[in-house]
């Protein structure tokens, strides 16, 4: 079966490179990372894919102009042999750049046609739904129309441990991400000196100890008669296995908001990880980490309201003081103001485009 794994724009090559440890060769397109694989191989995606967003089963991709093409085209594919006749299949869609801009009328003409599909091979006129969620999307980009079918569920960023948002939280998924782009290997010190509710920590004590960020959830395939569950339940006992938080150690957090720091460590229970990493309650203007040479990765405020942009510089130009009170150390920040190295003070060395939600910013390493 040929697969989709969509990921954030940025993040496409980090996600080819879990599916390479994972032993699936990938190829990276924008938005994601296509792969062939079989339904074992789907689901060991789901479970230990950090930075994506979903896992897709590409059913069909062709060219159409026009809405009796996109009909003719859906109704060609083979919906049997994915879709039982209890099914449930609801459609959501969108169109970009296409001939055919009205996604409503898309997605109704894609529902009819894999009906029309579906009555004559199972020889009924009537479908209960009552079954499996299969959701289907169709997805038209410059009139290249592609139908999938999502095995994640519920996006993979849902890891389940964070039931509690405190202000302007990062997704687990970019949090995941900003730790493997930065130089911490899990053998120095990891400190996020404005944690919030403690996500980037969280993601950082998972990758430690290899954890599967998919291990207690679960993903709409397990539900499918057509993957074999015997199989999915042996891989993940197997990641449980893996995973040893005896090897987490040496990743702490800190923030100036009493609040966001009661929510952290809530969210470090229900993530199982209670105890395991030290919060504290710290203006950043007066951290002094005593451990050697740590790492620091931090998500500060943005500043996008003008009335908090001077505050925000100011608080840029204290990173790099808490950089040199810390001889050895590195310092990685991620944000959407594009002055940040003018208010540190000093050009990164090395620096990525992400994006947290719509917004565009630079990941800083130093």
């Amino acid at each position: 079966m040929e697969f989709f794994a969509t990921a954030a724009f940025g993040l496409e090559g980090l996600t080819k490179q879990e599916l390479s440890r994972l032993s699936i060769e990938g190829k990276c397109e924008m938005g994601g990372v296509r792969f062939a694989g079989t339904a074992e191989q789907c689901f060991l995606a789901n479970l230990w894919l950090r930075t994506a967003d979903r896992v897709l089963l590409i059913v069909g991709e062709q060219k159409v102009s026009s809405f009796e093409e996109l009909f003719q085209f859906v109704s060609s594919l083979p919906w049997e042999q994915y879709l039982p006749r209890d099914a449930r299949f609801p459609v959501s869609g969108k169109c970009v750049r296409s001939q055919l801009m009205s996604v409503r009328d898309c997605q109704a003409i894609t529902k009819k046609a894999i009906v029309e599909r579906l009555k004559k091979k199972y020889r009924t006129d009537w479908f209960d739904e009552k079954g499996a969620e299969y959701k289907i999307d169709v997805s038209i980009h410059g009139d290249l129309a592609r139908l999938t079918i999502d095995t994640s569920g519920t996006a993979l960023n849902k890891r389940g441990y964070r039931t509690w948002n405190g202000e302007a939280p990062i997704r687990e998924t970019l949090a995941a991400a900003l730790v493997m782009l930065s130089p911490w290997k899990g053998d120095t010190p990891l400190w996020d000196p404005c944690c919030g509710t403690g996500t980037l920590l969280i993601e950082a004590a998972y990758i430690q100890s290899n954890r599967a960020p998919g291990l207690t959830r679960s993903f709409a395939c397990e539900a499918w008669s057509q993957f074999p569950r015997k199989e999915m339940q042996r891989i993940r006992e197997e990641a449980q296995n893996q995973f040893d938080p005896e090897k987490i150690q040496n990743i702490f957090g800190s923030d100036l908001d009493p609040e966001a720091l009661i929510l952290c460590k809530k969210h470090l229970k229900q993530a199982g990880l209670g105890g395991r990493v030290k919060v504290m309650e710290k203006d950043l203007r007066d951290l002094i980490a005593d451990v050697p040479s740590p790492c620091f990765i931090a998500n500060p405020p943005y500043g996008e309201r003008l009335s908090d942009r001077k505050q925000c510089e100011k608080l840029y130009r204290h990173f790099h003081h808490l950089k040199e009170r810390h001889p050895g150390s590195r310092m990685c920040v991620i944000t959407a103001h594009h002055g940040f190295e003018r208010c540190f003070g000093e050009r990164a060395r090395q620096k990525r485009r992400l994006y947290n939600g719509r917004l565009e910013c630079e990941y800083c390493i130093y």
